[in-house]
């Protein structure tokens, strides 16, 4: 009896495909959407000089669809794939970082990879996204240090961002997307080999 799950053996199917293209497409819109709520609470936290603070809040938001299309395909390169499909659907609805956003969503969906690669591609489950959690919010937090301007800040301010960074990535990452998995899961419409 196994008590997770684990990468399915054979390549890409085209169920798979599928699923990946849907997701990648339908967070892109839920990036977009994430573009305009970032806008007003960077405003709203920026009247008691907290502005930086509404991307780490926002961001687990614009990483859903990486693990999601992890614990549904259980493929490796599924994070990738869906993270950067999000950030061109995101920039082709007219997203306001542009073609920034197919780069980060790279790096998101590689900080991603590299917690179900932690795992040699065997836990989708609750570890899985643990681990996926903690490598994402490494990756972007060090991303954000050198291309977002963080560097400039203390690091009492630095460990605050940090902190909600992994909140957030932890909540809708992590908790969210287990919780989707689950009703997929018992929907029947995966049936797993």
């Amino acid at each position: 009896m196994k008590t997770h799950a684990t990468a399915t053996k054979q390549g890409y199917k085209l169920r798979d495909v599928a699923f990946i293209g849907i997701i990648g497409v339908f967070c892109g819109a839920i990036f977009f959407a994430t573009d305009l709520s970032y806008n007003v609470l960077t405003a709203a936290l920026s009247v008691i000089g907290l502005g930086p603070v509404a991307n780490d809040l926002l961001l687990g938001l614009w990483m859903i669809a990486g693990p999601l299309a992890a614990m549904l395909t259980r493929k490796i390169g599924s994070c990738t794939i869906a993270e950067t499909l999000g950030g061109f659907v995101e920039m082709i609805l007219g997203g306001q970082f542009g073609a920034g956003a197919i780069l980060s969503g790279l790096v998101q969906g590689v900080g991603n990879e590299l917690g179900f690669a932690a795992t040699r591609y065997q836990r989708f489950d609750k570890f899985g996204l643990f681990l996926s959690t903690i490598t994402s919010t490494i990756i972007t937090f060090a991303w954000s240090l050198l291309s977002e301007g963080y560097a400039k800040y203390n690091v009492g301010f630095l460990v605050l961002l940090f902190v909600v960074r992994l909140i957030s990535i932890g909540f809708f990452a992590g908790v969210l997307v287990y919780w989707i998995n689950k009703l997929v899961e018992k929907s029947g419409i995966l049936q797993r080999d």
